[in-house]
């Protein structure tokens, strides 16, 4: 065995027996190079192998420090649910009030024996007439309907920009991404073999000259962002920066996936600014689905894509199982025929507003990052906390947020910050849960000093 693997295996072990605490500071690497008797380089080897396994984060300026949570094995978020907390933070899927009741009837319909014989059978990328042209009515932004020719259909959003990613990108392809993302598409890049290059954003988004900055150093082969309600800061693109984003990716031949899960809270009757996909259509392609505006049990994705790219992401979609289900597919038909879905819309639209003034009223005084429509915040801790230690005593209290370091594409560059989301537990509990994580910040995070013995 390799010594600084023999040595990160005994430091994993000092952290498994307790020895070393969460959010413990390890020692420089220079000084633990000199107690072990080693090179510097190989105390920078066990180091960055610890960092590997998920069992430390490095900090630029700040040191190492116990992870204060054990590391998510890849395909775990997809497969098994993230906490057994009692008050779940973490998740964000909205329910609104009466939902079953409202969705319940066009399932009755799909029930019958010939209804559903026909949507058990297998469904096509392409989806049916029906499904396409419902979509586009659904997907209209700005008054202008996507060509229903253009979209196609998977199991949900993240299948949608799997299959998305998997038709633009080559294994060992660079996608440009905003620095804090989605948590599943550093998973799903990682299947695929694609690098995240976090591009620099500031409080407007992604900045273009980024983009291009980017581009020049090594070509970027795709750029994922999402310009409305950004998961987790949930910063929204202005139209100006939106134009130019669009003018940037143009000039360069950037293919861009424009991730608009959250937009529909955003799309009223005073009009939204522009989706990416009307700026520069030739280019980009729009992943959405029903998991937020509905349930995420029975849902759909979309992707709306050029025309010239239909039969590459609709291989991509059958080549990875990731097609939509034709039960799914019809019930989804129902629900925007119907007014089902803009009922569950405008529910959502003022359940949000709801739980945003309980966020407002429980955290003032701290620096919450959010926005009047969003179902989650951004929350930059106090001086004395770090995110995995925050994150562990919440969790002591029965509550479990997001840290930072989930959303982090650089390793290198965690923030002291955690996403709060506010949409999966009823209000009441909601109130009670964001009383008490401020009590828990004020108290005072743990000392950030530490040795590896």
């Amino acid at each position: 065995m390799d010594d600084f693997r023999h040595l990160a295996d005994r430091i994993a072990g000092e952290i498994a027996a307790g020895r070393l605490r969460p959010g413990q500071r390890l020692l420089p690497q220079r000084t633990f190079a000199r107690r072990r008797g080693i090179a510097a380089s190989t105390a920078g080897r066990v180091y960055a192998e610890l960092v590997r396994r998920g069992l430390v984060v490095g900090e630029v300026g700040r040191g190492t420090f116990v992870r204060a949570t054990a590391p998510v094995q890849p395909g775990h978020a997809l497969i098994e649910p993230a906490t057994t907390a009692p008050v779940n933070l973490e998740l964000s899927y909205p329910s609104a009030p009466g939902q079953p009741e409202l969705l319940a009837p066009s399932l009755a319909v799909l029930l019958s024996p010939d209804a559903l014989t026909q949507a058990l059978r297998p469904a096509a990328a392409t989806g049916t007439a029906a499904a396409r042209a419902a979509a586009a009515e659904l997907l209209a932004t700005g008054g202008r309907r996507p060509d229903p020719a253009g979209i196609l259909f998977t199991g949900n959003a993240r299948q949608a920009i799997a299959a998305t990613l998997a038709s633009l990108v080559r294994p060992g392809g660079r996608v440009g991404v905003e620095p804090l993302t989605y948590p599943l598409v550093k998973e799903i890049a990682a299947r695929l073999g694609i690098t995240l290059v976090p591009v620099a954003a500031d409080d407007g988004g992604l900045r273009p000259e980024a983009v291009a900055a980017a581009h020049r150093t090594a070509p970027l082969s795709a750029l994922y962002v999402q310009p409305t309600l950004h998961n987790p800061t949930s910063v929204t693109m202005s139209a100006e920066r939106r134009a130019q984003l669009a003018e940037a990716v143009q000039e360069l031949g950037i293919p861009v996936v424009e991730d608009r899960i959250w937009s529909f809270l955003r799309e009223d009757d005073r009009g939204t600014e522009p989706a990416l996909i009307t700026l520069a259509p030739a280019l980009t392609h729009l992943v959405d689905s029903l998991s937020k505006r509905v349930a995420p049990g029975l849902t759909v994705g979309f992707v709306v894509v050029p025309p010239d790219r239909v039969e590459a992401v609709a291989a991509a979609i059958r080549s990875g199982g990731w097609s939509a289900s034709a039960f799914a597919l019809e019930a989804a038909v129902r629900w925007i025929g119907d007014g089902t879905v803009a009922r569950l819309v405008a529910a959502k639209r003022a359940d949000v507003a709801r739980r945003q003034r309980l966020l407002a009223e429980e955290l003032a005084g701290f620096a919450v990052r959010s926005d009047p429509q969003a179902y989650f915040a951004w929350w930059e801790l106090p001086a004395r906390w770090r995110a995995d230690t925050f994150t562990a005593a919440a969790a002591a209290h029965g509550i479990a947020v997001t840290p930072g370091t989930a959303f982090c594409v650089d390793a290198s560059r965690t923030p002291d910050a955690v996403r709060l989301g506010l949409a999966s537990v009823p209000e009441p509990e909601l109130a009670r849960a964001l009383r008490t994580l401020a009590g828990v910040a004020r108290g005072g995070g743990p000392a950030r000093s530490g040795r590896t013995g």
